[in-house]
């Protein structure tokens, strides 16, 4: 009798702890639900503006700063098939081969983490900075890092491959205030995005992983490298890239 009244003493309280455990993931299950953004609406409607942007007009005013964004929208057919591609190469080489994930990439991200002790670099694909870039902050905390790969997810679901590149390429920060392939064009190299030659597009794609400290555009060791390396990559993918990109 005393088994079967601690037995069932022991599963009220498993229960009862279960439910107060439940309530907050509830809870957070619903926010998540309410507030995820409508991905689908992206494939016909351009966004008016993007997380990163609301970011960087909150840092500057805190800093009494003035903030003014270069951002012209342009489609897809009017960016350099050859800038098209110098990303693709220099940020997610296997764009047109998952499905939102690099998984290689993001086992070799891990690895060179752990030898770092610290969490340098993600191995994010170009769906994964678009999430980011759209509707997170930059903070890498696990809750974050789970709404990215959700939308993620949802990006791949209802956009085709094209329309996620169109979307990138106009959002993506690419120096101060300067946000798209257009202004970028224009802000560093003084022309329109599609009449860049090769060695300009690798150029502007040799910035991306850090867009700001370039600004203004500078031609460092490190950038001439970079950009010499997109090129080679460039050359020897141009089959597979072109295909890919004039579908």
């Amino acid at each position: 009798m005393l088994k079967s009244t601690l037995h069932h003493t022991l599963i009220s309280i498993a229960v009862g702890l279960l439910f107060l455990l439940g309530l907050p993931l509830a809870g957070v299950g619903l926010y998540w639900l309410v507030t995820f953004p409508d991905v689908a609406r992206l494939a016909k409607t351009n966004p008016r503006s993007t997380a990163l942007m609301k970011t960087r007009l909150s840092q500057a005013r805190a800093q009494g700063q003035s903030s003014r964004p270069q951002w012209i929208w342009v489609p897809l057919s009017q960016i350099s098939p050859a800038l098209q591609r110098a990303v693709i190469v220099a940020e997610d080489a296997s764009f047109y081969n998952h499905e939102g994930f690099d998984w290689e990439g993001l086992k070799e991200a891990a690895v060179r983490n752990l030898g770092a002790g610290k969490l340098e670099r993600g191995g994010s694909t170009i769906t994964q900075q678009l999430a980011k870039n759209l509707y997170l902050s930059s903070e890498k905390k696990l809750l974050r890092k789970a709404r990215e790969a959700l939308i993620t997810r949802a990006l791949e679901r209802h956009l085709t491959k094209q329309r996620i590149l169109e979307i990138y390429l106009n959002v993506v920060e690419w120096g101060r205030d300067v946000y798209g392939a257009e202004a970028a064009a224009r802000h560093h190299l003084g022309k329109s995005v599609n009449d860049l030659t090769p060695d300009e597009a690798a150029l502007l794609a040799a910035i991306l992983p850090a867009p700001r400290r370039h600004d203004p555009l500078e031609i460092t060791p490190y950038l001439v490298r970079r950009q010499q390396y997109i090129l080679r990559w460039m050359r020897k993918t141009n089959g597979d890239s072109q295909s890919s990109i004039t579908n």
